[in-house]
């Protein structure tokens, strides 16, 4: 064991270095970030040897997770028997009214990604069948969102397809013949319109730039992959606040928030800054879950190409911020300062990727950010684009 002067103690690990830097306060500057080389497949926030490891546990019928498996495939986004539901426009207003489509993508999207998980387990070919044509449904026939939610959905949904892609473009066995016309659609409907991001609400953007790189990933698209990696770094950084960042949080230069009264307002009012706290903490901890996953999916994913962003701000951002949220999703009360001392619930299951990265590999103590993933576990679905971690990162070594 290693105990440093804050009183963090991590365990000794090959990467201790890395860990030191993180605890310390001494990160890596912020660099270009570069496509890999080569990419790698199955390479969006899972990787082929995080499934095996996956597939090895619960054939065992170790747990938690073969519980996981039996939850995931329990629920409805297993079911052989579905019926996938694309339309050629998908219409998603404020909060998804109107919802024309909204959920069925959605869905259909996370249930193409639930069956590529089946399949790689079983390798019952039915489950990557089914995948298939859930995909094929919705390639051969949506050409747009629209509405005002349209960046957010896409982006959701764009988080999942090529996740289900990957497994089943590179695992699968059989034939998907119309695999190029899935990638097709992925750079024609879902990539021009993530890729130029969101000044709303952080969590848009963070969701929209996981798609892009996922996106990226499977198009094996160099300059897309940089240019939402650089979106994805500044996002981070004015979405999650460290003392290190000065008096006030960073900002996304586009949205001009060059005053403090404008980023008090743009915080939901929140005018005292402490580490760990994020831009919609004070507005609720259901869409300060969704900026979380979103930045723990693109620095797995990032780390599985070849850059690992756990070492970086990135890391320390996403450390902090899932200690915070934990801690009062456990029950601690909100001080005064904090949102008005009233806060809204409800982080949802997304703490498994980074707690995984951070603790388990990292060796970091995250006592709350552990307590809370263990109470969760097994992690179910967030319905729009989180599912099965406690499957694919519950401690998971690779």
């Amino acid at each position: 064991m290693f105990t440093y002067k804050n009183g963090v103690t991590v365990r000794r690990t090959p990467l201790l270095a890395v860990v030191a830097s993180l605890l310390l306060g001494v990160f890596t500057a912020p660099a270009a970030h570069s496509a890999p080389t080569a990419f790698v497949h199955p390479g969006v926030t899972v990787s082929q040897s995080q499934l095996d490891f996956v597939r090895g546990k619960v054939l065992a019928g170790a747990q938690p997770w073969k519980g996981a498996y039996d939850q995931m495939t329990a629920s409805p986004y297993a079911d052989l028997n579905r019926t996938p539901k694309p339309r050629a426009t998908v219409e998603c207003g404020p909060y998804s009214n109107p919802n024309y489509g909204c959920t069925d993508e959605r869905e259909d999207a996370i249930a193409a990604y639930t069956d590529a998980l089946a399949w790689y387990i079983t390798r019952d070919t039915r489950y990557a069948q089914k995948a298939i044509q859930i995909m094929d449904a919705w390639s051969a026939t949506i050409t747009s969102h629209t509405n005002s939610n349209a960046p957010l959905q896409t982006g959701w949904a764009g988080s999942s397809w090529p996740k289900a892609a990957e497994i089943i473009k590179y695992t699968y066995t059989g034939t998907w013949a119309n695999s190029g016309r899935f990638a097709t659609m992925l750079r024609n409907v879902y990539l021009p319109v993530v890729i130029k991001g969101s000044n709303s609400n952080g969590n848009w953007e963070l969701s929209m730039m996981e798609a892009a790189v996922g996106i990226s990933v499977f198009l094996e698209d160099k300059t897309s992959y940089d240019t939402a990696m650089a979106k994805f770094r500044t996002r981070t950084a004015a979405y999650v606040y460290l003392s290190s960042d000065g008096s006030v949080p960073k900002t996304v230069p586009s949205q001009n928030l060059d005053t403090t009264a404008k980023i008090v307002s743009y915080w939901q009012g929140q005018s005292t800054f402490v580490t760990g706290l994020t831009q919609e903490t004070c507005r609720d901890f259901t869409h300060t879950g969704y900026g979380i996953s979103a930045i723990s999916h693109v620095a797995e994913t990032s780390r599985i190409q070849g850059q690992d962003l756990y070492g970086t701000d990135v890391g320390e951002r996403l450390r902090q911020a899932l200690g915070f949220q934990s801690k009062y999703q456990l029950g601690t009360a909100a001080p005064s300062w904090l949102c008005g001392g009233s806060l809204k619930l409800g982080l949802g299951p997304v703490t498994e990727v980074g707690y995984n990265a951070l603790h388990n590999r990292l060796g970091i103590a995250m006592t709350n950010t552990e307590t809370l993933t263990r109470n969760n576990r097994p992690a179910g679905s967030n319905n729009l684009f989180v599912a099965w971690e406690t499957l694919t990162h519950g401690d998971n070594p690779n």
